[in-house]
């Protein structure tokens, strides 16, 4: 149970820290709405999952002996999120001069893209992969029975976690977008704000 707890605060740690994922459920938020959020983060809680069964087959150790295959996965993920800066910046010059209110409604449909975007954001992330087989062992206790019942049960609370994490984001996104729901301006600073964020992460991934 100690060794549970541990791994959960550790998750806590990490997913309370800036990044792609927690950028794009902001932005998502704020341009489209809770729902297209809440779909992203379903697709963020299947690339976890995806991750975790990858970790547990080796393609970690597959990318620490094959570096291009690595360095291939980390520039179509650096190029995936340069490509959705790119489209939070679209949004942003879409926005009317006066409410946006009945404008996010209107762009708040179309849940399986928005779940596609979450799904290819973490997929296209190496180091998602990386940590979870580097983070998972080191809480698996192979001296007592159920090793693999072990792995299961620490990655349902991976997942279980940063969905958790995810739907809070959300919902501190749609409190952004209600403070200045009749103040266009400030909704396209957002939006801008956000697309910055991710081409800058996109930037930082592809020359790390």
């Amino acid at each position: 149970m100690t060794e549970l707890l541990l791994f959960f605060l550790a998750l806590v740690a990490i997913y309370l820290a800036p990044g792609p994922d927690m950028i794009l459920i902001l932005g998502t938020t704020v341009s489209q709405g809770v729902r297209s959020a809440i779909a992203t983060a379903v697709g963020l809680a299947v690339a976890r999952s995806l991750h975790v069964l990858l970790a547990a087959v080796g393609l970690a150790a597959l990318f620490e002996s094959q570096p291009w295959a690595y360095h291939t996965v980390r520039l179509s993920g650096a190029a995936y999120l340069i490509y959705l800066g790119w489209q939070f910046f679209r949004k942003a010059g879409d926005l009317p001069a006066q409410s946006t209110g009945a404008t996010v409604g209107s762009v708040s449909r179309g849940y399986l893209p928005a779940l596609h975007r979450g799904l290819a954001t973490n997929l296209l992330n190496p180091k998602s992969l990386i940590f979870c087989s580097v983070l998972l062992p080191q809480f698996i206790n192979p001296e007592l029975s159920g090793v693999a019942s072990q792995f299961a049960i620490l990655a349902l609370v991976l997942v279980l976690t940063g969905f958790a994490f995810d739907i809070g984001y959300a919902l501190m996104g749609r409190w952004l977008w209600a403070l200045p729901a009749e103040n266009s301006r400030y909704q396209r600073a957002q939006n801008n704000l956000f697309a910055l964020l991710m081409m800058g992460i996109g930037l930082k991934v592809a020359f790390s």
